[in-house]
């Protein structure tokens, strides 16, 4: 089978890590004849370009490259083409398909109400809901995160779906939480669009508060759906290099 290389953005939170590794422990659970490395961009070990070299040293001739983030903006559009085409300068006979990064995908909808029901947070038409992302400089990819709130107000009874950021974009989860409780809703829940714990999610969570946010649910993190999504994004890349040959 080719290998497959994740690599995720890295934190100098060890919990990010923590958590990102355990997703990839799901996946190996469920393909443990598939060779899954993890690597990163910054902060944590092994980076990316270290782990392509290693590949490539140790004889592979094809790998697919997972760009483990929620949606694609400057990591998955500049950074990381960058570390792709300087190691395919090292070691040119390294073949890499890039994936599709995890995000969007429908069962990051269902992984975010598993984490708003294990808060406690049911939907109901009093309630509002904040689904807060980290943000990004790139208009498409927050335009993602409204298109997955407008999902969500989809399933369920809400009173109102909304999407904000917690940096380089707004709304803030703070300014969205009072202006939800300002239209008049009973109560607002909040669920980070956020692959795991740290920086951003406590920033999440500490605006959310306090604002006056009833419910914060936790970063997606460790759960079934991000380890089956990972898996249909390597499938997918397989299929398209099988389709292009």
């Amino acid at each position: 089978m080719i290998p497959l290389l994740a690599v995720a953005h890295g934190s100098r939170d060890p919990r990010s890590a923590e958590a990102v590794s355990a997703v990839f422990e799901r996946v190996r659970a469920l393909r443990p004849e598939l060779d899954v490395r993890l690597s990163y961009l910054d902060h944590v070990a092994p980076s990316a370009e270290d782990a392509l070299d290693e590949l490539a040293s140790g004889g592979a001739g094809e790998a697919v490259v997972l760009p483990t983030l929620l949606t694609a903006a400057f990591h998955s559009k500049v950074d990381l083409p960058g570390v792709l085409a300087r190691a395919r300068k090292r070691g040119p006979w390294l073949r890499v398909r890039y994936a599709d990064t995890l995000g969007p995908h429908p069962l990051l909808l269902d992984a975010v109400e598993r984490r708003l029901a294990e808060a406690g947070a049911r939907p109901e038409p009093g309630t509002a809901l904040v689904l807060a992302s980290a943000g990004s400089s790139d208009a498409e990819a927050n335009a993602v995160v409204e298109s997955m709130a407008r999902e969500l107000s989809g399933r369920g009874p809400w009173g109102e779906v909304v999407a904000a950021y917690a940096s380089a974009a707004g709304p803030t989860p703070g300014e969205a939480v009072r202006s939800l409780l300002d239209r008049g809703h009973t109560g607002v829940a909040v669920s980070g669009y956020l692959l795991a714990p740290g920086f951003f999610s406590d920033r999440v969570r500490d605006q959310s508060l306090a604002a006056g946010a009833s419910v914060v649910a936790e970063a997606l993190g460790d759960v079934p759906e991000l380890a089956r999504v990972v898996l249909d994004r390597y499938d997918a890349a397989v299929a398209a290099r099988h389709a292009a040959v």
